[in-house]
Order: C-alpha cells, then structure tokens, then sequence
C-alpha cells in the first residue's frame, strides 16, 4: 500500500480512469472519474461515505494503482469501455457468461434477411435486439414474429439449394423467396414493421398496419388486407399484456437497484413508446463496489453487450463521469441521449417501480436458494449421503446396435442443470454392446482426471450411473482401481413390471444395501435425480446420431490428411464427384482449389488406399456444401 499512498499525492484534478492491481499486477477494477485526484483519494480518506464498502477490499488485494489522464468524461467513458475488454476485471459487473447472453439479428443488407439469434453482437451493420434475457424468451418472440409477420426462416444453404417451397409456405408464413418470385419491396416492408415490433414501437407499428390495411382493401387486395388485420391483432394482445407507465412517447430504460450486504439485484424495465416494454433483473454476487461504482458499471456492460439504447437512462442515484457515459451511449446511438436522475415526478415513480421488481426478484431468488437446500437436505437424508449433493453428474451410455457408441456426462448444480460441466466420450475400447465395459471406460476416464485434479474436472458430490445394481458395481469397481473412497455412487432404475411396462416408480441402488430404495414419485429427491437422469439419456443419444450421421454421410476424402471442410467443399463443387477428384491429375486439383501440398496427399492417399468411391457420392457432397456454407455463415 505504500506505493499506492505515494500515487495518491500525485493525482491530478483531471479527467481520467483508474486502474486497481493486486500484488500480481492483475487488474482488479477498472473506474472512470471527472477528477482522478477527488474520486481516487476518496477510497482511501479515513471517514470517506464509501470506506466501509472498500475496507476489505483494499486492504486485502489492492497493492497497486495505475491512472490515465484524459481529456474530458467522455474520453474517459471510452477509455474506461476498452480496458474493461482488455483486462476483463473481477470486479467490474459481469451480466452473465456469454454463452447466456443473447440478441436477435437482422441484417437489411441481406437480400431476404432473416431473423437469428446469437451471443455476440458484432459492428457488422446488421440491427440487434436485446438483450434477450433467456433461449425460451428468444424462441418465445420468434415463433410470434413467424407466426404473423412473412420472414424467411432457413438457411442460408437451404436458400440456395432449395428446388420447391418448404411448408412455412404452405401455411403462409413464408413467401418463398428462394424459388418464388416476390416483391423484395413488400418483403423489406415487413422487415421494417418486424424491428418496430422488437423494439417495442407498437404505436408506430399499429398506425403504420392500419394505413397498410385501408390501402390494400381499397385496392380490393382483400387477402392481403386479411393478414395485416391479423398483425394489428397479435400486436394488441401484446400490448394487453403491457401496464401504462408514462404519458411521454419516447424510449427509456429505468433501473432499480436493492442491496443486501454484498448481494445486488438490478431491475430494467424497458418503456417504449409509453409502455412498459420487459422487466429484466439480474443478481450481482460478491459486490463490494459502492452503488454509484455498481451502477455505472453495469449501465456500461449492460449496453455493450448488445442493449438497445434508447432516449433516455434513468438512473436511482449520481453517478461518476455521469457525462462521459451520456457522451458514450450517445455514439453508441448515434442520436442524442440523456442520463437523468429524477428527484420528483413521473419518472422518480419510474424509478420506485424498478426499485420495487429489483427487491422482489431478491426476495424470489433467496426463497428459492432456500428451497433448493431443503431439496438437497432431503436428498441427503434419504440416501445416507456424506454431504448435501450441490452438484449431481450422471451417466449414460448410448449405442445402436453395438455400434457408434457413446458416452454423456451430465452435471446439475444447486437444482438446475449445469451445462458448462457436461463432458462427451467416445467408447475406444468396450465394443459389439458391451454396456459394462463401456460403462467401466467411461467412469474410469473420468474418476481419473478428476482424482489427478484436472481444471473443471473435480468429482461432483454424488454420481449417479444409469441403470440397476449391475451398473453400480461397474461403478464402484472404477472408483476402486483408481483409489478414490470420497464419492457417494448410486444407481437408478425405473421399475419394470411384468410384461416389460414401464412404471414412473424409479428405484436407487445404494452401496451395501440389497434392496433398493423406491422413491416418492412427486418428491423433490425424484425431480432432483431424474432431472440429471433423463438429461443424460438425451444428450447421449443425440451424440450417438451425431456420430452415425457423421460416419454415413463422411465423405472419403475425410481420410486424405489436411484436407479441412472448405477444401473439401471447393474440389466437390468445382469437379463434381469424388470419383472426379480421384481421377484428377495433381494439376487439375490444384485448378480446383487446393494448394500443391492437399493435391499430392489427395493423389498419394489414393494411390497408395486405393479408396472406392462413397456408396453415396451425392449425399457426401451435400453434406460437405452445407458443413462448408455453415462454417462460412
């Protein structure tokens, strides 16, 4: 700290960002202030309004403290946005794991955009939507906008390749543009009322449906009248659903901020056009920062994870370089927008309504953390556990008929499932259907590397194998040649009665007990179980078909070594077949799209194989496009 209280007497009265390391010089938090000199020293004054919030934290990690002069907040703003990507620090708000968070895109410069959704959000000149805080309210919103509005939904390799329309133009939901003539004007029109609709412009949209719907019935276009009356009533009941929150028409978001100790709930409400648009609150665990530092950090992520900025910001309190971030948000936009802080009025109203959700969703969360422990306290109890099971993996084995076997492990954490720790394994040695030995190759694969401590392989705290008292002991016997006594093991079966129906009665085999234990059929031991059951029956039999899929429709050339996807849809395209291509002289591959060193494979491998062609050169090719179209896309 000495340094640090030496870097405090230099400060500047300036603009700038501050940067707080630990003693292993990695960056703690990254914060913007109008002046470097006020705001950095206030952490450190003694009676400072924020000391208790950062007495532990500086006097247990912060061991230095870096500091860039700038020219004026919104410099600052810039700054500040390009060190939080740069150093992703620990403390700054992190919303969620990328592979959570979610936009809808779409992309005019298209000739038939389509709808999509994906997690990062690139200056590629499409429009996002967002953030969509779930997958189920992303699929939600796109089955409503296919439903009413006429976008194209394939892809686009089944756009170019498709011969004859698809169903969604059989039930009117698709103009067909890939083999139909269509007007590509009235199609960018329904692009354009689809963003109204994501954006929450109902008015706009409702005015500009309707002016859609006189013109068409007074040119006796009757059908066509018929499906923007259909639109106006789907955005009704849309806006049924929606409370009045404001006389004023512009876009706002409001945020609420509640806090317990060092855990945050943040509520957004949405207000587009006067009413309430979406509710979103998300949980901030561990944060010491003070609330003005909490806000601004979040309004900052918040918006560069793809939010739509809107026309206002309405924020519970100050906070710092408050100008900088108006001036950043503005360029984001690229239009005007304000941060305000209302003290009175309707939009302070505003401001105690997202506080309200905010403390809610904090009440929700508690009592449902406090469900779950009686859930896994249950679980405990019943099945004589060492520990409460936080964390349940599972396995599976899945194969057709001896063949393509595979294996799935899957994870559920605190009741829900854990998609980061689900792990995949090919079967190398057990073959022919031997469930045993592929069990046993399996456990053994993983107990190991989680008994030598690999990173993001630690054992769960109860394991479940899928089946009865013989997979058990398969189990057991892999933790016993590998040395671990520490994991609760149990197998689970569902009953069979005679005949070979299948019951919903499930049944635990437990170590050292012969008979089995029959749970409750609605007990939270039975959800907890089969939850992680039944996920991994799902996910190992989509990676059995994964892999048939793959071996029927592999393409020879899959043998020929560095022969990546894009070449090997370059030489099917531009010869034709892989009859084509084994026939080819070095020379002629070359002309095709490979470079000299994948020709003299290709010819070497051929030559020295002697490979038949594929029983099904078309399908091969197929598949080698569209693989090659979808690692483009």
């Amino acid at each position: 700290m000495a340094s640090v209280e030496e870097k405090l007497k230099a400060l500047p009265a300036a603009p700038g960002v501050y940067l707080f390391r630990d003693r292993a010089g990695a960056v703690l938090y990254v914060g913007k202030a109008r002046s470097l000199k006020s705001r950095v020293r206030s952490y450190f004054s003694a009676g400072s309004r924020d000391e208790r919030a950062f007495i532990p934290f500086l006097a247990s990690e912060v061991a230095d403290l870096t500091t860039h002069v700038v020219g004026n907040e919104k410099e600052a703003a810039l700054l500040e946005n390009e060190l939080i990507k740069e150093h992703q620090p620990r403390y700054n708000v992190k919303l969620k794991d990328d592979k959570d968070f979610l936009s809808i895109r779409i992309d005019p410069s298209e000739p038939w955009p389509r709808l999509t959704v994906v997690r990062r959000p690139k200056p590629d000149g499409a429009r996002y939507y967002g953030p969509v805080d779930s997958a189920t309210s992303a699929r939600q919103t796109l089955r409503q906008i296919n439903r009413f509005f006429r976008l194209r939904t394939c892809r686009d390799s089944e756009l170019r390749s498709r011969v004859r329309p698809c169903l969604q133009y059989q039930i009117k939901r698709c103009p067909a543009p890939c083999v139909m003539e269509v007007d590509r004007e009235a199609y960018m029109a329904q692009v354009e009322l689809v963003g109204l609709f994501l954006e929450g412009r109902h008015d706009t949209l409702v005015e500009d449906l309707e002016r859609r719907m006189r013109e068409a019935s007074t040119g006796l276009r009757f059908e066509e009248a018929a499906g923007f009356r259909d639109q106006l009533r789907a955005v009704d009941r849309v806006r049924a659903r929606q409370r009045i929150a404001t006389v004023e028409t512009i876009d706002q978001d409001v945020l609420g901020l509640h806090r317990a100790g060092d855990q945050v709930e943040v509520a957004v409400l949405s207000v587009r056009g006067g009413h309430l648009n979406s509710v979103r609150t998300y949980a901030l665990s561990g944060a010491s920062l003070p609330d003005d530092e909490l806000l601004s950090s979040f309004v900052g992520e918040y918006y560069r994870r793809g939010g739509h900025v809107p026309d206002e910001v309405l924020l519970p309190l100050e906070v710092e370089a408050q100008a900088g971030l108006e001036a950043w948000l503005a360029d984001e936009r690229a239009r005007r927008v304000r941060v305000l802080v209302p003290r009175r009025g309707a939009k302070r109203r505003l401001i105690e309504m997202a506080t309200e959700n905010a403390a809610h969703a904090f009440r929700e969360k508690a009592r449902a953390k406090e469900d779950i422990e009686a859930r896994l306290g249950e679980l405990e109890r019943l099945l004589r556990l060492r520990r409460p099971p936080r964390r349940i993996e599972c396995a599976d084995v899945s194969h057709l008929g001896g063949a393509d076997t595979v294996a799935a492990v899957t994870a559920v954490t605190d009741g829900e499932l854990d998609k980061k720790r689900y792990r995949s394994f090919r079967i190398a040695r057990a073959s022919g259907g031997d469930d045993y030995g592929a069990m046993y190759e399996v456990l053994s694969r993983r107990f190991a590397r989680g008994r030598d401590g690999d990173e993001g392989w630690d054992l769960p705290d109860l394991f479940v194998v899928d089946g009865g008292r013989g997979q058990l002991e398969v189990a057991l016997a892999a933790l016993r040649d590998l040395g671990v006594s520490e994991l609760d093991v149990v197998g689970l079966a569902k009953e069979r009665r005679a005949g070979g129906e299948t019951t919903a009665v499930e049944r635990v085999f437990v170590p050292g007990q012969k008979n089995p234990i029959v749970l409750p059929p609605r007990s939270a031991a039975t959800y907890l179980l089969t939850l992680a059951r039944d996920e991994a029956h799902r996910r190992s039999n989509a990676l059995r078909k994964s892999v048939g899929k793959r071996r029927r429709l592999g393409s020879r050339l899959d043998d020929v070594p560095g022969i990546g996807k894009r070449t090997k849809a370059r030489l099917l395209s531009r010869l034709g077949s892989l009859e084509a291509i084994r026939a080819a002289p070095l020379d002629a591959l070359v002309a095709a799209g490979a470079n000299r060193r994948q020709a003299e494979a290709i010819v070497r491998t051929f030559a020295e194989n002697a490979l038949e062609p594929d029983a099904d050169p078309a399908a091969a090719e197929r598949a080698a496009l569209d693989s090659a179209f979808e690692d483009v896309e």
